[in-house]
């Protein structure tokens, strides 16, 4: 009889997924440059929403221009509400940490270039908000109301393989010493954090580098020592197109044996109207290739390391100047009506 019992135990507990198959609860990601600019009940009402969504976190630049107010001199005030709402709905965040202030900028920084003229006082920067805000962050201290939902996860930069964001001519070996200087401060601070590449993505605007060849650059220069997580801004027609990019990323990373890190998807979307472009596909093509796209993701998930994906994103926007495809990407639109693509990505992230 106990030789019986015992079988049984042990094919149950074959039969039963071990709790390290499922996703991690930050796995599914969205960007929400809306619930950042606008507080109060709005920020609350859509962090619940995202969290009926089964969405664990959210990607969200922390602009160090508007933290670092003079040499020296910051103020977190507006950061400070920020992650404490977050933590009030049990929800992470992924800061992306760019936009040097102006006293620090390199001479001749156009919009959107504006990179530091040295890396250390970036590296302060990102100190200053891990010893704030990580696991032993004195914002915790200061709180001990809130529920504790410490950043844990650094993005350090975003696309530096485009002019725009680091100008005049990307450089991988550049960004590479500024990946380790911030990411060397930031686990001198909290040495069990997560540090993430910049969102590196498959571009073919002009002047943008090639991402394999970014890469490629990359470990050349020694990157591999400075990063846990590879992150790519993974914009692709659709699932087929997301496979075939994430695989030939994962074997690059192998061939530099970089078997070790993970491989985070940070930017993620189609839209359902807007300019013509190819990732404009109407709203039935949106919840389509949401649902595609993360039923690829699934079954990658464990055998390419993906750690995990960020959709961009919660809303749509209103255009300001110029309508942009970007501008309508959102499973929700400027009102606050669900699409279909809300739908898809619901039940899609149900299932991971």
């Amino acid at each position: 009889m106990k030789r019986l019992l015992a079988l049984a135990l042990a094919t149950t507990a074959l039969a039963v997924p071990s709790a390290s198959s499922a996703a991690p609860r930050d796995f599914v990601g969205i960007t929400s440059d809306e619930t950042f600019q606008q507080g109060g009940d709005f920020r609350v009402e859509n962090f619940r929403a995202m969290r009926r969504a089964k969405i664990g976190l959210i990607r969200q630049v922390f602009d160090w221009s508007r933290v670092e107010t003079s040499p020296g001199v910051y103020d977190l005030t507006y950061l400070d509400e920020y992650v404490s709402t977050l933590a009030g709905q049990r929800l992470s965040v992924m800061p992306v940490l760019t936009n040097a202030p102006e006293f620090y900028r390199r001479r001749g920084s156009q919009r959107g270039a504006t990179r530091p003229n040295n890396n250390a006082r970036m590296a302060a920067f990102a100190r200053v908000l891990a010893k704030r805000y990580g696991p032993r962050g004195t914002l915790w201290r200061e709180r001990p109301y809130l529920r504790k939902v410490p950043i844990t996860v650094w993005q350090v930069w975003n696309e530096p393989t485009l002019p725009v964001y680091w100008g005049p001519r990307p450089n991988a070996r550049q960004y590479v010493a500024m990946l380790k200087a911030v990411g060397r401060a930031i686990k001198r601070a909290e040495p069990r954090a997560e540090i993430v590449t910049a969102g590196l993505p498959p571009s073919k605007l002009r002047g943008a580098v090639p991402l394999e060849r970014f890469i490629k650059q990359m470990y050349s220069a020694g990157a591999a020592r400075y990063f846990d997580t590879m992150a790519i801004n993974a914009y692709a027609k659709n699932a087929k197109d997301l496979k075939r990019l994430l695989t030939r990323i994962r074997r690059l990373m192998n061939s530099r044996r970089d078997r070790r890190a993970k491989i985070w998807v940070t930017e993620l979307g189609w839209a359902d109207k807007g300019p013509r472009h190819r990732f404009v596909v109407g709203a039935r093509g949106q919840a389509k290739r949401i649902g595609s796209s993360f039923k690829v993701v699934r079954k990658l998930r464990r055998p390419l390391k993906l750690r995990g994906l960020v959709y961009y994103s919660w809303r749509d926007a209103i255009p300001i100047a110029d309508d942009e495809w970007g501008l309508h990407t959102g499973l929700l639109r400027v009102n606050g009506r669900r699409k279909p693509a809300y739908g898809a990505f619901v039940r899609a992230a149900r299932r991971l």
